[in-house]
């Protein structure tokens, strides 16, 4: 594994070696990387560095600033044209939204979306790729390094002997990834690369109005498609952990979003029985994480008998919860339906026993 000095390395310092992979516009390169960035002034070097830095193949970057409210624009535009195109998007669009006007511009064979706070190994792109053309796949995915904020590294988001298993990630497989809060190793965190070409044969882009979510419905739609994906087992994508990161915030609006997205998806392409089955298991967890939601938001509100009221609608609901937590609705519950027990305050709910 590389050290953590080649993740945070600055981006200036490979201006030269990208000068020679791109002299000659007119050369298709290997990999467009789609960077989407919004406020991210504190980590855009690290990401373009990595970017600009691969091995073995040639790269054009795009940096799509989506209103930044920061100086997120100005160290894009520090690079010179032929290292970094830049667009500045006149309104803000989402993740979703940047990374589309990215994909419309991007002239590679294959495509690497790349957040803006994280980062790629120089081998990367190389090694994706030869994978996916000795497979004729469409697809690649590889394993991902998380990084804490201090910046020192942590576990691989999954076991390598997991990812050697699979090989190929089937429709089916995708989906029974992504059971919310449910699946074992959370298949959504995976950063795909695509041909190019079969994105846009296929007219697939990110649902833009999905702000958690839109990275499963594309490669979903991609594999419904006819998409093969290979896995390269080895790490290549560096994934940083960061306070707030919208990833890592669920609320209930995002679950509704999700919800209306798997209906729209499930309209628009046809899935065999074992995609059908994982589907169903997935709108489960879906309902089931919306009643945890609505309920956690009852207790934040201080709204205990709204909570009582959600648990009760879905009681598979609390196996989301701790089970002190869970343990206690419950009780709680009880007493509420034989008319002896009063909720005075919401911490009653999940205050732990003394």
């Amino acid at each position: 594994m590389a050290s953590s000095a080649v993740w945070s390395a600055s981006a200036k310092s490979a201006n030269t070696a990208s000068r020679r992979q791109n002299k000659g516009t007119s050369v298709q390169p290997d990999v467009s990387f789609v960077i989407a960035a919004y406020n991210a002034e504190a980590t855009l070097d690290r990401a373009i560095a990595g970017a600009i830095a691969q091995l073995g193949v040639t790269v054009e970057v795009i940096v799509v600033d989506d209103q930044s409210r920061d100086g997120t624009l100005d160290v894009a535009r520090a690079y010179p044209q032929d290292i970094v195109k830049v667009v500045a998007l006149p309104a803000n669009r989402g993740p979703g939204g940047a990374r589309n006007a990215g994909l419309d511009l991007a002239r590679g064979r294959w495509v690497a979306v790349l957040d803006s706070d994280d980062a790629v190994l120089p081998d990367r792109l190389a090694m994706m790729i030869s994978r996916a053309e000795a497979a004729g796949a469409q697809i690649a995915v590889d394993n991902v390094q998380v990084v804490r904020e201090d910046g020192t590294p942590d576990d691989t988001m999954f076991p390598a002997g997991y990812l050697e298993g699979l090989r190929e990630i089937s429709l089916a497989d995708y989906i029974d990834g992504n059971l919310v809060f449910e699946s074992r190793f959370n298949l959504g965190y995976l950063k795909p690369i695509f041909q190019r070409r079969f994105l846009d044969v296929n007219r697939l882009r990110y649902d833009e109005k999905l702000r958690i979510g839109e990275d499963y419905i594309l490669l979903a739609s991609a594999l419904a498609s006819g998409g093969r994906c290979v896995v390269e087992p080895t790490v290549g994508y560096v994934y940083h952990i960061r306070t707030g990161s919208i990833s890592r915030v669920l609320e209930l609006h995002h679950v509704e979003a999700m919800t209306r997205a798997d209906a729209a998806f499930a309209a628009a392409y046809p899935m065999d029985s074992s995609a059908k089955a994982a589907f169903a298991r997935r709108g489960r967890s879906l309902r089931k994480a919306s009643s945890f939601l609505s309920l956690v938001q009852h207790i934040k509100a201080r709204a205990p008998l709204k909570a009582i009221g959600a648990a009760l609608r879905d009681p598979a609901a609390i196996g989301h919860l701790s089970m002190p937590i869970a343990v206690r609705l419950r009780r709680v519950a009880a007493q509420v339906r034989r008319g002896g027990g009063e909720i005075k305050h919401a911490g009653d709910l999940i205050a732990g026993d003394r």
